[in-house]
């Protein structure tokens, strides 16, 4: 309750400062950087297309090609009013400056139609430096003789200090007289000039309905696409100018920018959140954070806090308009995350000196530390077997059974303090007795009995090293009562006094007395994956792969029963196994008129063997099928240990016309001299390498120059680890010979194999990859 208590009070401590300090950057204008990083993923979060309720009509490069010269004479503009006012237009808004007169005639046409337009247009007024270096500005204003049947409306976009444009004027003063923006006028919306609103950029510019403007002008589009709406024009042509810089889409025309405004305006009023609104969620958030014990559930409530301020200002900006600031929320929920996590390393690095992270217990240094100079009997506990337990039941299992057997320790030991100095390795101190030998059986026959761990009851070997501390210390003790529990375990006795040797303690479990029986019974599998030749895409060949459906386990990894074959010397009889059913299924094959290669792993401590060697030669002497229907496949490392006697054996292989591929190639030690020396056929590349090679441009490089070295080595390449169409483009790209991967088939059972190829058989070549692939 205490450490509970005191945890919360520290994390309250550390969320107030971390606030403190934001609020200080915030001050500063540090929160406004991170908006802007920020503000690309929010757009990207809403983007939708633009309702359609403006329309531009562009002064684009086909119009200018089609006008010839600049500016335009104005009745150009004078007859497109007149075909938008025909077309139903609820409003003609330009962004053109008409400050200045142009042809005579141009002028007069473009003030008739103005005056016939009935309101319906609005002139662009702003102002403008009067010249370089000057800080006065002139109010630039359409001529008089413009000005009497339209409303005036500002035009003018202040970029910010990073010259990107993110919010326009509700309105401006120009010529001492207040003005709606071009936006303003377009939705309606009444508000005080120089005052500001955030424009939305989440709307997609290219979605904005367009018109040309030399087509509106000679009246060749459809009335229907303006009826109702409101048309902005202006100039969008890159040799006009007037383009903005934005931080969602780049720099795109001033116009765009305008209508992406009005946009935004027609939707609802945008208003700005309080930034100390979204700072205190944060701060609730950042609470919960702190708080956190473990360091992933620390990075997941961190990650979950971030999450939720930026989905809950989305929905605000969705629902309601109202845009909240994030920076601030974002630095105090960043500041208390590191902090936390600093805290929690230091935290972790102390209780590390003292505790086993695994299990909880004291360990070495607290043992030490608590015993002090005192004269004790130390008693070591030595669980020689978990490694195999481990095997078995996998990691997690272990910190179940080691607290088990601490518990049961503590029992026969009346309640002592139970210390854990290793994986394997716990300790304790004997109570002084009399009786010694008989708390010793004692603890002999309740630490002996089984345990059960997930369901399953589970012989722990456990063996006692005794040793007495004295003037040489504690741990000198420790270490004499640790060798004498190895001694104990080496002997076959419980209990030893201060004298062990350090031995081998891996031993076969009770898995591989029982791969014995399976492979006597038939019981393992072989499937097999195909891989296709992409010349002619069709299966040419197969990888055999061993499975072992357990009658009552379940279906076991090769991952793990494989390495315990390897160390428990049962390798050699489970590769000779595969290697069989392999040979007859390839002569079934090969009988219906298939001709197949399969490809069958052989384990590192096996190549250079040779016992394994004249039992490999005696199977393929008595096969069906020609040896140069397989493929060995050995891995970079399998040569590593005895080079001379792997490559005599693979040479052997060889010469009766079996393949070697070298297996996981690019993640060994190879080198060009074993692929000048080793007698290969192909190279496998590892899938590590082929998966993203793709979209990966090293992984890209290191396959292609793979397959050319291969290539003027004489040796085929398989690509494994194919999973996406464009993977198996990239590797037809560049000259691959065999593909494989689940692209093409997980690896299936013989049966299925046989009907794949008897599908194959029945269709064209040119459907047998979108069969494969299928």
């Amino acid at each position: 309750m205490k450490a509970s208590l005191s945890r919360w009070t520290s994390s309250l401590v550390l969320v107030a400062l971390a606030a403190l300090v934001t609020l200080a950057a915030m001050a500063l204008g540090f929160d406004q950087m991170l908006d802007r990083i920020v503000e690309p993923a929010r757009f990207a979060a809403l983007r939708h297309d633009a309702p359609g309720r403006v329309v531009v009509v562009e002064m684009d490069a086909a119009s200018a090609a089609a006008i010839k010269r600049w500016p335009w004479p104005r009745d150009h503009y004078a007859a497109v009013i007149d075909h938008l006012r025909q077309a139903g237009a609820a409003s003609i808004v330009f962004d053109v400056d008409f400050s200045s007169p142009s042809t005579h005639d141009g002028d007069i046409e473009f003030s008739r139609a103005l005056a016939r337009s009935g309101g319906l247009v609005a002139l662009p007024t702003f102002g403008q430096q009067a010249r370089s270096g000057d800080s006065r500005s002139i109010d630039a204003l359409p001529l008089p003789l413009f000005r009497s049947h339209v409303a005036l409306a500002s035009v003018s976009i202040a970029p910010d200090a990073d010259g990107m444009v993110r919010q326009a004027p509700f309105g401006t003063v120009t010529a001492g007289v207040p003005r709606p923006s071009l936006s303003s006028y377009i939705a309606g919306v009444a508000a005080r000039a120089d005052t500001f609103f955030p424009i939305n950029y989440s709307i997609r510019p290219a979605t904005i309905p367009r018109l040309s403007f030399v087509a509106v002008r000679d009246g060749a589009f459809n009335p229907a696409a303006i009826r109702g709406r409101s048309v902005l024009i202006g100039a969008t042509a890159v040799e006009m100018g007037d383009r903005y810089a934005t931080p969602a889409w780049g720099v795109i025309p001033g116009v765009i920018v305008q209508a992406l405004a009005a946009e935004t305006l027609i939707a609802g009023v945008p208003v700005s959140g309080w930034p100390v609104t979204a700072l205190a969620v944060a701060a609730l958030l950042a609470l919960v954070i702190a708080t956190r014990r473990r360091m992933a559930t620390m990075a997941l409530a961190a990650l979950a806090a971030f999450s939720l301020v930026f989905v809950l200002s989305l929905l605000m900006q969705s629902w309601v308009q109202r845009i909240y600031p994030l920076g601030g929320a974002f630095m105090l929920l960043g500041l208390v995350s590191m902090a936390s996590a600093i805290r929690r390393v230091v935290y972790r690095l102390r209780e590390q000196r003292l505790v086993d992270e695994e299990t909880g217990l004291p360990n070495r240094r607290a043992m030490t530390a608590n015993i002090g100079g005192t004269a004790r009997c130390v008693a070591v506990a030595n669980l020689s077997n978990l490694d195999s337990v481990t095997a078995v039941l996998g990691q997690s299992a272990i910190r179940d059974v080691v607290l088990r057997i601490a518990d049961r320790a503590r029992l026969s030991a009346e309640d002592a303090e139970i210390y854990r100095l290793g994986d394997k390795l716990l300790a304790f101190v004997l109570p002084a007795s009399d009786e010694r030998e008989e708390m010793l059986d004692g603890l002999r026959s309740i630490l002996l009995q089984p345990v059960e761990v997930a369901g399953r009851k589970i012989d722990v070997a456990v063996t006692l090293g005794l040793a007495t501390s004295d003037r040489s210390g504690v741990d000198a003790a420790l270490t004499k009562a640790i060798l004498a529990a190895e001694q104990a375990h080496t002997q076959g006795r419980f209990w030893v006094q201060d004298n062990a040797d350090l031995d081998d303690l891996e031993q076969s479990i009770s898995l591989m007395g029982e791969l014995d029986q399976a492979i006597t019974a038939g019981q393992i599998e072989v499937h097999y994956q195909p891989k296709l030749a992409l010349a002619s895409d069709r299966i040419t060949s197969v990888e055999a792969l061993v499975r072992w459906p357990h009658p009552t386990r379940g279906n076991i990894r090769p991952d793990r029963f494989i390495p315990l074959a390897e160390q428990a010397g049962r390798i050699a009889p489970l590769t000779l196994y595969v290697l069989g059913r392999t040979i007859e299924d390839l002569a079934r094959w090969r009988g219906k008129g298939y001709d197949v290669t399969a490809a069958v792993n052989i384990s590192a401590v096996l190549i250079g063997s040779a016992a394994f060697t004249v039992d490999v030669l005696s199977l393929l002497e008595e096969a069906d099928v020609p040896p140069a229907a397989l493929v060995f496949e050995v891995t970079e490392s399998a040569t590593l240990e005895n080079p001379l006697e792997a490559i005599a054996a693979l040479e052997k292989f060889r010469d009766l016309g079996v393949a070697i591929s070298m297996d996981d190639y690019g993640t060994g030690q190879s080198t060009l001299s074993y692929l000048r020396t080793l007698p290969l056929s192909e190279l496998k590349i590892d899938r590590s390498f082929v998966e993203n090679a793709h979209h990966n441009r090293n992984d890209a490089l290191m396959v292609r120059s793979t397959i050319d070295l291969a290539h003027n080595l004489g040796l085929k390449v398989v690509a494994e680890g194919i999973e996406e169409p464009a993977c198996l483009a990239f590797l037809r790209s560049v000259g691959c010979d065999i593909a494989q991967g689940y692209l093409i088939s997980r690896p299936v059972p013989v049966g299925q194999i046989t009907a794949l190829l008897d599908a194959e058989r029945e269709m064209p070549q040119s459907a047998s990859i979108d069969r494969a692939i299928g």
